[in-house]
């Protein structure tokens, strides 16, 4: 018995000291993970969403910290909120973080491979640069001038026309359609327009960039994913891709129909599909997703940047005189504003970075992590889901000042703060290897464009929201946000 009992306690001694290793190692080594909020069982932090994502994160973001950590079923999902956590992800480690996830939605409507959500690789690295160098170098830009230029005149007679008549008018169906006129022009190398019978109607480019920016709930509860095909998203999923991918095939159709080849951008996507040599499969589905990011992303990050920008120039009155100032200043001679004056009217480059620091195009840029990181002291697993909240870092108090909402360009007054995402507190177009390489496009046609809206008119809202002379800045849902309603407004020629 005793002898027995001496075994027992020998055994249990050597069980120490064998398992106080493994015990100790997995104290060590347990991970570290950034703040969370409390969650709900199987919908973890879902219904802490609201239907503008990138103002309920931010208010979860001033509890629980610039780095949080969320669940949204079993999805996990980092949230950064502050350009110094922004920087960690976007530049330190952003070869890391260079994959975008594609959720069950986006799979359904782009049935291709293109570039926004395209994973980092060769392929990525190699249309991006096909694009850039075809339609996005500052040289090609300036090679497009005279064809903004006719838009812009065609603009501003359909404004002229209001304005004889006194007649208020739909600025945002104005935007919208002349931001598709110059790009359509740019890309498919002719106008597509109602008028012609052959476009993409508003309502479907509208839905299809709400579908983009909504959180399917079948992405992170699976077992739910069947709730998407009774409440009808499969179907308007589906509805969504027939309309753009029979626009986009008849795009392509008249190319491969013309009697003579022209240098446009589809028939340099043609020419990429038919060589054999190129290292990777270029199908034609592929080809018209290319061609599909080009479209959306320059035509709506352009209206909704010439939306809000005079949304806000006429909340602010002083700043409309003073632009108005600078630019009659600088354009004296002639009715038409050009683009070598507009280069030189800096208070118009103020303004036009203001309105992009409180309506970026995005408000939130998607990553996704393809190995282990430490991040800021916390461990981040493979996998993770990443939120960057542009719309929150631009309007940080700690980088902005007390008065980061409101609308104030002398705050860029002696700034090195540029359109490029080098100070990673201003990146209206990201940073990193996932930055939209479009950003000199987009800049370019907004403020000549503005110059000219600015210079020949005056401009009033009858009625505001809250019954004053101000629109209103109520966002629409997607994943562009630009405004819920109409910009109506009366122009008076000066």
């Amino acid at each position: 018995m005793e002898m027995m009992l001496i075994s027992v306690c020998l055994a249990i001694f050597l069980a120490f000291l064998f398992l106080k290793p493994l015990f100790t190692r997995t104290t060590t080594n347990k991970l570290k993970l950034p703040p969370s909020p409390w969650r709900l069982p199987v919908i973890g932090n879902l219904h802490q969403l609201s239907l503008h994502p990138h103002r309920s994160l931010r208010s979860l973001s001033l509890r629980y910290g610039p780095l949080m950590l969320l669940h949204f079923g079993c999805v996990p999902t980092l949230v950064v909120s502050t350009a110094d956590v922004a920087h960690d992800i976007m530049k330190t480690h952003d070869l890391k973080f260079s994959n975008r996830p594609r959720t069950r939605t986006v799979k359904k409507l782009i049935k291709g491979t293109e570039i926004a959500f395209a994973p980092y690789g060769e392929y990525w690295r190699h249309m991006k640069s096909i694009c850039v160098m075809n339609l996005l170098t500052n040289k090609t830009i300036r090679s497009f001038e005279n064809t903004r230029t006719e838009e812009i005149n065609l603009l501003m007679g359909k404004l002229e026309k209001a304005s004889s008549s006194s007649s208020p008018v739909n600025l945002s169906k104005l935007f919208i359609n002349f931001s598709n006129d110059v790009i359509t022009r740019v890309v498919l190398g002719k106008k597509y327009s109602s008028e012609g019978g052959e476009y993409i109607s508003q309502n479907v480019v509208r839905k299809f960039m709400e579908l983009v920016g909504a959180f399917p709930l079948g992405d992170f509860i699976p077992k739910l994913a069947w709730i998407e095909k009774i409440r009808g998203l499969d179907k308007k999923v589906e509805e969504v891709y027939k309309e753009i991918d029979g626009f986009l095939e008849k795009a392509v159709q008249d190319h491969e129909n013309a009697d003579e080849e022209r240098s446009d951008f589809v028939y340099m996507l043609l020419s990429v599909q038919r060589d054999k040599t190129a290292p990777f499969e270029f199908e034609r589905r592929d080809l018209k997703f290319v061609l599909l990011d080009m479209l959306f992303g320059a035509a709506t990050t352009t209206f909704a940047l010439l939306e809000w920008t005079m949304t806000e120039l006429m909340r602010h009155p002083e700043c409309m005189k003073k632009l108005k100032d600078e630019i009659c200043s600088i354009s004296t001679h002639r009715l038409y504003v050009t683009e070598e004056e507009a280069e030189k009217m800096n208070y118009l480059n103020l303004v036009v970075k203001e309105a992009l620091r409180l309506h970026p195009g995005v408000p939130i840029a998607p990553r996704q992590l393809s190995e282990d990181v430490k991040v800021h002291g916390y461990d981040i697993a493979a996998g993770t889901q990443v939120l960057i909240n542009i719309w929150a870092i631009q309007r940080d108090i700690s980088a902005w000042g007390p008065d980061a909402e409101e609308f104030k360009p002398e705050r860029h007054l002696d700034t090195v703060v540029d359109f490029q995402g080098q100070n990673l507190k201003f990146i209206p177009f990201g940073s990193g290897r996932r930055q939209c390489p479009g950003s000199g496009y987009v800049v370019a046609l907004v403020e000549v464009t503005l110059a000219n809206l600015v210079k020949r008119f005056d401009w009033k809202v009858d009625v505001g929201a809250m019954g004053d002379d101000k629109p209103d800045l109520t966002d629409a849902i997607g994943i562009d946000v630009c405004r819920k309603y109409p910009l109506i407004v009366c122009p008076s020629s000066v």
